[in-house]
């Protein structure tokens, strides 16, 4: 195929932002991100948005382009991107696609897996357990009866753990074992480059990423939208831990500590996600200057 999808990996905090601009720059293409906590415009110092002179460096797709109150899942970014592909490849043969949303990039390469309808019933019980118990109960629930998916999915994320529940209940069978349907054939050829870094090193980024959002005003942010802290958008990192300082379950500083310890977890869980998959080429963050020629070389022999 003539067609090339670069992807861009690697856990938060990485540096996958700036490549992305690089490589766009380079090969006079555009970005689409599927960062799923990107999304949504009412959430820009929590999610890491590319700043203002960034995006204007790179013409960008999906970032912050629906709002909290609409819903949207995979499924639907899945259709959405591949609209937008089929629109960008009738003029170049080259697009970036960039995040660290692991399930996000997996529906654009090879297609979602097929679940069957349930009752809505199941869901109605696991979000009261939600609210009674904690996520914890329902994590150690998944642990137990798909532990498959208990080490891949967004375990922090109730959402995930959640609808992974739901199908393990429904069904009788692992919300994992729905997963293993073939690929979809693409009509481009996806080179994906994954960033990785030493583990102390990766989370000392973290922890200065957070206190910059901090110093840029997160706090306020998440006032603003405490209100709507039940929605679905909101069951974020970094929000979830402002929202219960808020509601007076601990002071600020404890807050910000659980923001980059759950931040830490979250990139680990990323890891793990993206070690999965054989196809990535792995860089060093601060050592990319090979990847051009790399990539060059790749689609100029077709050796993908």
């Amino acid at each position: 195929m003539t067609k090339h999808l670069i992807v861009i990996l690697g856990p938060t905090a990485i540096g996958k932002t700036k490549l992305s601009i690089t490589l766009a720059q380079h090969f006079n293409t555009v970005i689409l991100s599927c960062d799923s906590r990107q999304f949504f415009k009412e959430m820009t110092i929590g999610t890491a948005v590319p700043s203002k002179e960034e995006l204007k460096q790179a013409e960008h797709y999906f970032i912050q382009n629906k709002t909290i109150f609409e819903p949207y899942n995979v499924g639907q970014f899945e259709r959405d991107a591949l609209v937008q592909l089929d629109s960008i490849f009738k003029t170049k043969d080259i697009a970036i696609m960039v995040g660290g949303s692991g399930l996000y990039v997996d529906a654009v390469l090879n297609g979602l897996d097929y679940f069957p309808d349930l009752d809505p019933a199941i869901r109605t019980q696991l979000n009261d357990t939600l609210k009674i118990s904690g996520l914890e109960t329902l994590q150690m629930q998944l642990k137990e009866l798909d532990p498959i998916s208990y080490q891949n999915i967004e375990i922090e994320n109730p959402h995930r753990v959640i609808r992974a529940l739901e199908i393990c209940l429904g069904t009788g069978k692992s919300y994992s074992s729905f997963k293993q349907k073939p690929k979809e054939v693409r009509p481009f050829t996806p080179l994906l480059i994954g960033l990785t870094a030493p583990r102390e090193v990766l989370y000392n980024r973290i922890n200065q990423r957070v206190d910059l959002m901090i110093q840029d005003g997160l706090v306020s942010e998440a006032r603003e939208l405490h209100k709507y802290k039940d929605l679905n958008a909101l069951q974020t990192v970094g929000y979830r831990e402002l929202f219960g300082h808020i509601d007076g379950d601990y002071n600020l500083e404890t807050a910000i500590e659980e923001i980059k310890k759950n931040t830490r977890r979250f990139a680990k869980r990323q890891g793990t996600w993206f070690r999965k998959n054989t196809s990535i080429n792995w860089f060093d963050f601060d050592n990319t200057e090979g990847i051009i020629p790399f990539v060059e070389q790749k689609i100029n022999s077709n050796d993908l």
